[in-house]
């Protein structure tokens, strides 16, 4: 399982990289965009072909899984904390049906203390991080949880193994991606180590 997470400032040509790295076959977006209001969410939406929407998690303005046919949405930690509580009050007015549902975490207890059941969790950082500056890895092990987690932080082709061993059942990849002149090519090599 290998997630594309988007790059919090908008980066040149990312909507055509966007496109082809869906043509290279990713299954799994998350659209973090902290600084994007609801519109600006809906213009980035609406460049993306609408056949790849179904491929889109979005990680703010929820409600946006009732306008567009995406995949799901994402609770960050924060979200997650103000939210999760009560959540039959939370997804009332959201059109979650065959949607998935997933949250950050940054400690393995919290993480397996969860009583909700998301489909997948973020936790991070497992390595240093790439893309934020002195956000260091914590060498997490998962093998003993029972839950699908996804490792996050310092994803590279080098240590995708790494993230196996440790029992993460994917990555989500940021800095790894988008700081490279070769998104696509990266995308190809994770996707090739990670069934190997």
């Amino acid at each position: 399982m290998i997630i594309v997470i988007a790059p919090e400032n908008d980066i040149p040509n990312e909507i055509e990289i966007l496109h082809q790295l869906f043509q290279e076959g990713l299954e799994y977006y998350h659209l973090r965009k902290p600084y994007k209001n609801y519109q600006e969410h809906c213009n980035y939406l609406d460049k993306i072909d609408k056949q790849y929407h179904n491929k889109i998690v979005v990680h703010h303005f929820h409600e946006l899984i009732n306008e567009y046919n995406l995949k799901g949405i994402h609770f960050t930690e924060q979200k997650r904390k103000q939210h999760i509580d009560n959540p039959g009050q939370y997804f009332k007015n959201l059109n979650m049906y065959g949607k998935t549902i997933s949250s950050s975490f940054h400690e393995p207890k919290v993480l397996i203390n969860c009583y909700f059941e998301f489909d997948y969790h973020f936790l991070s950082p497992v390595f240093s991080s790439i893309s934020k500056k002195g956000y260091k890895g914590r060498g997490f092990d998962v093998n003993h949880i029972d839950k699908r987690i996804v490792g996050v932080g310092g994803v590279t082709i080098d240590n995708l193994k790494a993230f196996n061993k440790r029992g993460f059942k994917g990555v989500g990849i940021l800095g790894g991606i988008w700081n490279n002149k070769n998104p696509v090519g990266i995308l190809k090599k994770l996707k090739y180590y990670g069934n190997n």
